[in-house]
């Protein structure tokens, strides 16, 4: 399912304090079964264009498509509700959105409120739970009896039991080590590509940007600055320097040898085991 921004300009109001244009005039279009990173400094307007997908931000100006689904300033009520049955959002700290006494109270509530029964919920949230690579025993205990990483896995459990189109989660492995991390980000993956997916997730870690992303955008100052695949963001070290940005480490490392030993290999290189190749390749290995 395609995802469509027409010149989409959204202003940021919690109570009374309103930060204009947190979004200016922004266009874009993220390709059905894509897997894509948002990326940009503090304030750069990466949540608040995740936020836009599902309505929660609704756009003061022009339309986001989501599929079928046209979210306008006017009478969006229907519309955003239409788009929520198919984008699951998955938010920084999801396991603080845990509420129910059990885990499978809180992994049923989407479902249960879309329509379905709660048999059908039952059975779907076991299958979820398995997902997530947890043990089927856990539905009848309180996620607040959790670890952290078995709560944030609960909460994402939550999200894939309403069976979205699109998924897309803000800083999804905030908070956990470097293990957790990688198995949350690699489950995200595995799920995208056996289901097909739109993905959409917005980071500060570059290295999750070369080792999952197929896209990048880097949103600076509420625009698009740049939307391209992750090799060609990462190409040119000066840019992504301008952007405020950290390269991976595979390339940091590519551009230190090539200045060392005064040569330019034949590509850019996204992760170590790339650049292994590429060094034995050109033989410096």
């Amino acid at each position: 399912m395609q995802i469509r921004l027409d010149t989409v300009t959204a202003d940021y109001r919690v109570g009374p304090i309103r930060s204009p244009k947190i979004l200016n005039a922004v266009s874009t279009t993220v390709k059905s079964k894509s897997f894509s990173a948002v990326v940009g400094h503090t304030g750069s307007g990466k949540s608040s264009l995740l936020k836009l997908t599902n309505g929660l931000l609704l756009p003061t100006s022009g339309q986001v498509e989501i599929g079928d689904h046209i979210i306008k300033s006017e009478n969006p009520k229907k519309s955003v509700k239409a788009a929520r049955k198919k984008v699951g959002m998955v938010f920084q700290f999801p396991e603080s959105q845990l509420f129910a006494e059990t885990v499978e109270k809180d992994i049923i509530f989407g479902p249960l409120n879309f329509g379905m029964s709660v048999e059908e919920a039952k059975v779907i949230a076991k299958e979820v739970i398995v997902q997530v690579g947890l043990e089927v025993s856990i539905l009848k205990k309180s996620p607040f009896s959790l670890s952290g990483g078995q709560k944030r896995r609960v909460a994402i459990a939550g999200i894939l039991a309403m069976n979205p189109d699109i998924l897309v989660l803000d800083e999804p492995g905030a908070g956990l080590d470097p293990k957790g991390k990688k198995e949350i980000m690699s489950l995200i993956r595995s799920w995208h590509e056996e289901k097909g997916l739109t993905t959409i997730f917005v980071t500060h870690d570059m290295d999750d940007v070369a080792l999952y992303a197929d896209e990048v955008i880097v949103m600076e100052k509420g625009s698009i600055a740049f939307q391209g695949t992750v090799r060609d963001a990462f190409r040119d070290a000066d840019r992504v320097r301008n952007w405020h940005l950290e390269l991976p480490e595979a390339r940091r490392f590519q551009l230190k040898l090539e200045k060392e030993k005064a040569v330019s290999l034949p590509r850019v290189c996204l992760t170590l085991n790339e650049l292994a190749d590429v060094l034995i390749e050109v033989g410096l290995a």
